[in-house]
């Protein structure tokens, strides 16, 4: 099982992206870097690929309206040869706030869009002439749209890999399902590994019976914040938990409307059904802290890693259990190096 941990876009990238080369030492395996509609994660990339010796560096995520496919394809084989092929091309869909609203780009047939894409990437990254006729992609363009001189063209340099792995952040329905048929990995959001069946598990297995199995194995990253230590029990447990209670209102109470939010989708499938209605209302009605504070506590201790050694390593074999590979995690408190060298002890011993 490796390790991971997200880089957030709301804070210093290069203060965190020291923390990075103190943190691979330690045992970091993957570092994900977010976009949103903050600074471009493509150049943070390539200023962590400088400074790192062994850690994969991914996109987590880039989403598939803002860049044509085929410069999805050339970016990602440019982020991999200069890290030395430790890329990982993480792609979602974003949402139309976004999508629409910054990028000024129609949100349209997302899921179809991204399985294009990947199509389109791999056809580029073995060098083979990119004809594609899809959906949402078309290059060259069909006859009778622009000039008509677009022919069908190669990558010009040799990329360092023509199979970089693609993840994929999809939340529901026929995106997990096309996810487990044609990613490398997925990334989930809220992940409890005793419940996630109740939420993913016919479209997972749905996806795995069409798998190709030259992909392998679905890589999974999930998991949360990470704070280990023996006095984690009671109420300094309740209050590091407490942390992550505003961030999980806002998906679950924020992000989107009424009956038209993923998250309280989710959150309302794990069986927290009440609360997902309070949380939505409250924050909706501007009552954040009201809303944070309805987070089901149950589902806060089952997708973070707070606690003593011997609860963490009980966490660690329930997402191993579900089958994740890599445990995606946010050291809180002032030694984060001590917190990743713990846990990876802890996993290596399982």
């Amino acid at each position: 099982m490796k390790l991971s941990m997200m880089i957030n876009y709301a804070g210093g990238f290069k203060e965190a992206a020291q923390r990075v080369v103190e943190l691979e030492k330690a045992g970091l395996d993957q570092v994900w870097i977010a976009e949103a509609y903050s600074f471009d994660a493509i150049s943070q990339v390539g200023y962590l690929a400088a400074i790192t010796n062994r850690v994969e560096i991914g996109t987590g995520i880039v989403n598939v309206y803002s860049r044509s496919a085929a410069l999805m394809a050339m970016t990602a084989a440019g982020c991999d040869y200069v890290s030395d092929g430790r890329f990982i091309l993480g792609l979602g869909a974003s949402g139309p706030q976004v999508v629409e609203g910054f990028h000024g780009i129609p949100y349209e047939k997302p899921m179809q869009r991204i399985k294009e894409y990947i199509e389109v990437c791999r056809t580029v990254w073995k060098r083979e002439p990119l004809n594609y006729q899809g959906q949402t992609v078309q290059a060259p363009l069909p006859a009778g749209v622009g000039t008509g001189l677009g022919k069908p063209l190669k990558l010009i340099n040799h990329p360092k890999r023509a199979d970089i792995p693609v993840w994929w952040a999809s939340l529901k329905g026929l995106s997990v399902e096309a996810t487990a048929e044609l990613a490398d990995g997925w990334l989930p959001i809220m992940f409890v590994p005793e419940k996630f069946d109740r939420v993913w598990g016919k479209q997972l297995k749905a996806g795995l019976a069409k798998r190709s199995p030259e992909l392998g194995t679905l890589d999974i990253g999930a998991g949360g914040i990470l704070a280990i230590g023996e006095d984690n029990i009671g109420d300094k447990k309740s209050k590091i938990l407490d942390m992550v209670r505003p961030n999980s209102a806002l998906y679950i109470g924020g992000m989107g409307a009424r009956g038209k939010n993923f998250y309280n989708d989710i959150c309302r499938a794990y069986g927290y059904e009440d609360e997902a209605k309070i949380i939505q209302d409250l924050y909706l009605d501007g009552k954040k802290e009201e809303a944070a504070a309805n987070v089901p506590t149950e589902m806060l201790e089952l997708t973070n890693l707070v606690g003593p050694k011997g609860l963490i390593a009980e966490r660690v074999g329930a997402f191993k259990e579900a089958g994740v590979t890599v445990l995606s995690v946010n050291p809180v408190g002032p030694d984060a190096v001590n917190q990743i060298e713990t846990l990876r002890d802890i996993v290596d011993s399982l």
